[in-house]
């Protein structure tokens, strides 16, 4: 039997550290510098503004995540009644006769007006403010017979301040005063 010749041997290993390359000189440099947490609050107190900002989103934050939720009723203010819807108030037109025509010639559709009842002045009589703040609808054409009696004006109030209205002209003289 004949022995195979043997695989050419691999080279044994060199000790750690001898397969780095060679040192060199390291370059002198300026040391590195870290700054400090008091940097920081020099640059805060140099900008206040942002500071307070920063502050204040913070708290709402906080006031966020600390409100009341829908689940959580006893933490908010208890409801006691749901609110109530308020109608819009229903406006009507109000025919009124202002017992000076020439007072009613001034207006004009727009302006706003104070309706005033005068009962009696003459002999101690009180007069009142019947409509506050009533606009001028239409002021019809005067007819050449009814100057003695006054004018017409049409005036859009609410539907209580018509009423008001109606019951003050059969009983007193009414005059109006521009707003």
């Amino acid at each position: 039997m004949s022995v195979a010749p043997s695989s050419p041997r691999s080279p044994a290993p060199l000790p750690l550290g001898t397969d780095a390359p060679a040192t060199c000189e390291v370059p002198h440099f300026a040391p590195v510098r870290v700054r400090s947490g008091r940097y920081h609050l020099h640059r805060l107190v140099r900008h206040r503004r942002r500071a307070v900002a920063a502050g204040l989103a913070v708290t709402a934050a906080a006031l966020v995540a600390a409100g009341p939720r829908e689940d959580d009723r006893a933490r908010g203010h208890p409801v006691a009644e749901p609110v109530r819807q308020h109608r819009a108030v229903e406006r009507v037109l109000a025919p009124v006769r202002i017992a000076d025509g020439a007072t009613v010639r001034l207006l004009r559709p727009g302006d706003r007006v104070d309706v005033i009842a005068a009962e009696e002045t003459a002999t101690g009589g009180d007069a009142q403010v019947v409509a506050r703040g009533a606009r001028v609808a239409k002021v019809p054409e005067p007819l050449e017979s009814a100057a003695e009696s006054g004018a017409l004006v049409v005036l859009s109030v609410p539907r209580a301040t018509a009423a008001r209205l109606a019951g003050a002209s059969a009983t007193a003289r009414l005059a109006v005063t521009l707003c």
